[in-house]
């Protein structure tokens, strides 16, 4: 069974910076990959980007893109969210989720059938 321990999150003044990570156990396919979504209050879920496990090729929601990278070790089978400039918009819970595919599917989630337990992000002023 495919499990999703996510890490990472808390508090940062606005323009600040974090780092989120997951990490996943019992992947059995070669090629994955993984989404990252985040749910505000009172507001739909959005895909904010996915890394392929294919050359780590990498897409992202334009909310974010410029902002936010992700990155992937390979060995341990984990993905980090680097998220710079945030701002009070990015206040949310963040979910990471993983496919065994190496397409990246971000703005359909439920492509997505394993997902981890989510982290808070507030960003204060």
């Amino acid at each position: 069974q495919v499990q999703l321990v996510e890490s990472g999150g808390g508090s940062v003044q606005s323009g600040g910076s974090l780092r989120l990570s997951c990490a996943a156990s019992g992947i059995t396919q070669p090629y994955y990959s993984m989404a990252r979504f985040r749910q505000a209050p009172g507001k739909e879920r959005e895909g904010i980007g996915c890394i392929s496990s294919v050359d780590d090729d990498t897409f992202y929601a334009d909310s974010v893109k410029g902002r936010f990278s992700l990155t992937r070790d390979a060995a341990a089978i984990t993905t980090f969210l680097q998220m710079r400039s945030l701002q009070s918009e990015d206040t949310a819970v963040y979910y990471c989720a993983v496919v065994e595919s190496p397409v990246c599917f971000y703005e359909y989630a439920d492509t997505y059938p394993y997902w981890g337990q989510g982290t808070q992000v507030t960003v204060y002023s």
